[in-house]
């Protein structure tokens, strides 16, 4: 029985990442030898391979990252604003009217036709009623839903992952049992025809069992092929190049975790599940949302202050044909009295927002809890199973020796020995199924409860 809680966090980091690292290199090197080659892996290297390789996960990682810029730019944006500036004119002579348009005269601009200016200004927000602070609280949780999202995307991948792993042990299980049944029935029509030629059996039975063989054949076929699908879906997830065949090395009949392992998994799913936590996020922006909305009922208050030289000089009457440089420092306060009744509604509206969110929230808690504990009962049920189809499997195969004994011994029809051969390959079919089904059930509980 495997735990999850057994290892610390860093213990596991580490052993992920040399997990990663082995298997990467490893995938590369059959890669690069032998395209056709199989490839062993077991079911936590294909999951945990895929979680780090996937390009959807990659793709949620890289909004992430994005989000983590946008977080950054929200906590730049209270820096001061600082402007550089210039500016130079020729201004052409100036004419002068008058009597209306019918006299004119044309002469120089006083006192020079060129004029320049060179300077810097700088504006810094003091206080903004919390604004700067609301949007900075928004785009943190932005980012921790952005690193919610991956780890949700990520754990659907490994869920869809383990999914198409367990499927291609049920069919590599299914294949080896079919294998098993060609050979009983390649053995049976050799037998059957030597009691033929014997004239201990009709040329019906021949045929039937020539049939039963043709229908075996058909089914290892598809299987087959069945197998090379499964396959191909596995490369896509793990993101490897798809003529790599992955081979795995798990059985159906691997240790399967203890029920009571899981209760604690259940107990907090409710604050650990993907979907509980990511609306407790947008819980978090709607009231971020909220707080800036209300900063437009406050007062505003900047420092302000600017430096330039200028030419020519015009702070002078008349104007001197020189250059001068000045620059200020002041304060500017502004309040809004519109904001009272403008943004009345808005806050009101981010309000409620506020509170669907968090029935929403409630809501999904609940829901998860109900599928978690429904995932539990049904891994209780598939754990009764296996055990049910293990008896039916020795049942079934002690009743096909009897039968065959009797049927070559003339105490039984062909009928009752086919019928006993498919029971015993149905039994064993649903054996494996019932041991794949409890463990993808068991990784559905793992994801549903956010610990994948």
């Amino acid at each position: 029985m495997f735990n999850y809680s057994f290892y610390s966090k860093k213990n596991h980091l580490v052993a992920a990442t040399f997990l990663l690292v082995s298997l990467a290199a490893g995938i590369q090197n059959t890669y690069a030898q032998a395209p056709d080659a199989g490839f062993r892996v077991s079911l936590s290297e294909a999951v945990q391979f895929a979680k780090s390789q996937n390009k959807w996960v990659q793709a949620a990682r890289v909004e992430e990252s994005a989000a983590g810029e946008d977080r950054l730019d929200s906590y730049r944006a209270a820096l001061p604003t600082v402007n550089v500036n210039g500016s130079y004119q020729r201004f052409s002579d100036l004419t002068l009217f008058t009597e209306g348009l019918s006299h004119s005269t044309t002469g120089p601009r006083k006192p020079t036709p060129n004029a320049a200016a060179l300077g810097i200004d700088a504006l810094f927000n003091i206080y903004s009623g919390g604004r700067q602070r609301a949007f900075q609280k928004e785009q943190t949780s932005r980012q921790s839903l952005a690193k919610l999202n991956t780890e949700d995307q990520s754990g659907n991948i490994a869920l869809q992952t383990a999914g198409q792993y367990l499927d291609l042990v049920r069919l590599s299980d299914l294949k080896k049992y079919i294998q098993d049944q060609l050979k009983r029935a390649q053995i049976r029509l050799k037998n059957i025809n030597t009691l033929y030629k014997n004239q201990k059996v009709t040329k019906s039975d021949v045929l039937r069992a020539e049939v039963m063989l043709s229908n075996v054949e058909l089914s290892l076929q598809q299987t087959e092929n069945d197998i090379s699908i499964a396959n191909q879906k596995l490369d896509v997830l793990m993101n490897v190049p798809d003529s790599v065949r992955l081979n795995p090395t798990d059985s159906a009949g691997m240790l399967k975790p203890r029920p009571d392992s899981l209760l604690q998994l259940i107990e907090r799913t409710g604050i650990s599940s993907y979907s509980v936590r990511k609306a407790a996020e947008n819980v978090e922006i709607q009231r971020a949302r909220v707080n800036g909305i209300q900063s437009a009922n406050m007062p505003t208050l900047g420092f302000y202050t600017a430096y330039g030289l200028n030419y020519p000089n015009y702070l002078f009457f008349p104007s001197v044909n020189q250059a001068y440089a000045i620059g200020f420092v002041g304060l500017k306060a502004q309040y809004s009295i519109s904001s009272l009744y403008h943004n009345k509604s808005k806050v009101a509206a981010g309000k409620l927002r506020v509170k669907e969110l968090e029935l929403q929230q409630q809501a999904i808690a609940d829901n998860i809890t109900i599928d978690v504990k429904s995932y539990y009962i049904k891994y209780m049920e598939a754990l009764n199973r296996i055990s049910v189809n293990q008896r039916s499997v020795e049942q079934s195969q002690v009743n096909y020796r009897i039968v065959t004994t009797k049927y070559f011994n003339q105490l039984a029809l062909l009928t009752d020995l086919l019928d006993a051969d498919n029971l015993y390959q149905e039994s064993r079919f649903n054996l494996v199924k019932a041991q794949t089904d409890a463990l993808t059930i068991y990784y559905h509980l793992l994801y549903t409860s956010g610990n994948l």
